[in-house]
């Protein structure tokens, strides 16, 4: 019954259900357009969180430096919103021709949520120019408190409409399992079918992405403006930007994993051979790739955080553990991007005894991976506390207890780490999946107790000396840009493969793609489209950052202190 019913669905799409886009086609037009507006989005969401915080600490941190920071960048994000909405807006226009079954299906599914989407987002634009707008004339007192509530009010409605698209979203992924093809869109249940299996993982995962996006444009825009300055004083401010962008970014990446491991474990949970064709089947070379960005990050970060703590004083006593911290991320970056199955000629099987390399097989391993991954964490955490740590010395009673305890949390979390990793080749996979709850739990415990300590530790500390803000060496700069760029680049990728595991399903299970174009698209064309997706989002972003700059005035504001806020990291 089910087969034909499938067959007469394919006759009426054949007859007039899927419209062709001209020249590219109308799946490579949507994929571009899709891919540029989610990009954008992801600027307007992560953007305002960074502001807010920012300007939340020169109010209680009385640090006009952070006040200025948050109003250069909103600034930018007025650009950004603008186009934005004009590529939802195309995004709209070509689903409702190009695919008007499927837009008419998910419209009798979420109608009443797009109109709240479009109600939430008028809100969030009227937020968005009075908060600007409105920054001189609210600069002092209980008026500026008002006008930081504004911008915490402009990030529960961007989070809101982010929310309500991703119910969308992930419908087309996990749809209810009562949901059939049988099932008409008019009884399918709306909360059902909105807090669908995998929706609040997605929220979570993309609201830190969002994070580690927004970090990582504040780091290129300050790099670009840095390597542009004239004088001491802009390259100082800009300096300072470029750390506190990277410190953002970096700090979001490192749970960024934690929110990935809990999505595809979902996913699996809901239909085991979709969690298959993502991880074991040929999207599984796209998870090699992934692993190879996501190791860039981390060695753009850390490397920035090392070179620069040539401008602080004490760092000194720091640097010789800077060489151990690189042999653990290159390491666990080399593990991490080993490839399970080896893509090999008839000879090279022969040679190796199958697709199997018989000693690289064993790192190419969900334990193996997940290993290194968590240690690779654990030492970018150090980095950030050495760097954190550079110029200040505790002079609380308990400090040398307080660093023993701190070395232990370390060792105790490699030693878990490294327990679970060893232990899943000796389990089977349904629980070496899980095993990657412990050694998640086990690192992120580190992290949290740590950092409490640390923070009472640094009240009082003597300082060694200002932070020489402006003396980085200009190669510094362009870690920052490649992690604007490669997180770029990861975002497009991670996309294709939350999509691509439909295969030729609109909806999962439920409706079938029939169009010329429900093949899943081959990598090598999947790179070439999200490659071209990257580019033209830099360019305008580029843009964005040179229409910023027209506006700019040449005014910094100085340091007003030598030590900074603890919780920013200098």
């Amino acid at each position: 019954m089910a087969d034909a019913l499938l067959l007469v669905q394919a006759v009426a799409d054949t007859a007039g259900a899927y419209r062709d886009f001209p020249v590219i086609g109308s799946r490579a037009a949507i994929w571009i357009v899709a891919e540029i507006h989610l990009m954008f989005a992801a600027f307007v969401l992560g953007v305002p969180m960074f502001a807010v915080v920012a300007e939340a600490i020169g109010i209680f941190g009385k640090d006009q430096r952070y006040d200025r920071l948050s109003k250069e960048f909103t600034r930018l994000l007025l650009i950004a919103y603008s186009a934005t909405a004009i590529w939802g807006a195309v995004l709209v226009f070509l689903l409702s021709t190009l695919y008007p079954r499927f837009w008419a299906y998910l419209t009798a599914i979420f109608g009443p949520s797009m109109w709240v989407y479009v109600s939430i987002f008028f809100f969030e634009s009227f937020t968005l120019y009075l908060y600007y707008y409105g920054w001189d004339r609210w600069k002092y007192g209980r008026a500026k408190l008002v006008h930081w509530g504004l911008g915490i009010l402009l990030n529960v409605w961007g989070t809101i409409v982010m929310f309500i698209a991703d119910g969308w979203l992930t419908y087309m992924m996990t749809p209810p399992r009562d949901v059939t093809p049988q099932t008409s869109a008019a009884s399918v249940k709306f909360w059902e079918a909105f807090m669908n299996h995998t929706w609040m993982p997605i929220n979570i995962h993309r609201l830190i992405g969002n994070i580690v996006f927004g970090g990582a444009i504040v780091g290129a825009y300050a790099s670009y403006r840095f390597l542009a300055a004239k004088t001491e004083e802009e390259r100082a401010h800009y300096d300072w930007m470029g750390y506190v962008g990277n410190f953002i970014a970096i700090s979001a990446l490192i749970v960024l994993p934690f929110a990935g491991y809990w999505l595809g474990r979902e996913i699996y949970q809901y239909d085991q051979s979709m969690g298959i064709t993502m991880m074991g089947g040929f999207m599984s070379w796209l998870w090699v790739i992934q692993a190879f960005l996501i190791a860039v990050l981390f060695l753009a970060g850390n490397y920035y955080l090392w070179v620069g703590m040539g401008r602080i004083p004490g760092s000194e006593r720091f640097r010789p553990y800077t060489k151990w911290l690189l042999a653990v991320l290159v390491i666990g970056a080399i593990v991490w991007g080993t490839p399970h199955t080896m893509i090999a000629d008839s000879r090279e099987l022969a040679a190796m005894g199958g697709s199997h390399h018989p000693f690289l097989g064993v790192l190419g391993v969900m334990s193996a991976k997940n290993t290194a991954v968590n240690l690779m964490i654990l030492a970018t955490f150090l980095s950030f506390l050495m760097y954190r740590r550079a110029n200040i010395r505790p002079v609380v009673p308990w400090a040398q207890t307080g660093t023993r305890i701190q070395g232990a949390m370390f060792i105790i979390a490699a030693v878990i780490v490294l327990f679970y990793g060893i232990r899943g080749y000796f389990v089977e996979a349904i629980v070496r999946i899980g095993y990657s709850v412990y050694q998640v739990g086990a690192v992120l415990s580190c992290i949290i107790f740590v950092t409490v300590i640390d923070v009472l530790m640094a009240r009082g500390a003597q300082s060694l000396g200002a932070i020489q803000w402006g003396k980085m060496p200009p190669r510094s700069q362009y870690a920052l840009f490649i992690l604007a760029v490669t997180f770029t680049w990861l975002m497009g990728l991670m996309g294709f493969a939350r999509s691509g595991i439909r295969q030729h399903w609109h909806v999962w299970q439920v409706m079938q793609d029939t169009s010329p174009y429900a093949a899943t698209p081959a990598l090598g064309y999947a790179s070439i489209m999200i490659s071209t997706c990257v580019l033209i989002f830099l360019s305008l972003v580029g843009f964005i950052f040179w229409l910023g700059g027209l506006a700019e005035k040449s005014t910094f504001v100085p340091a007003v202190s030598t030590v900074e806020a603890p919780h920013v990291g200098h």
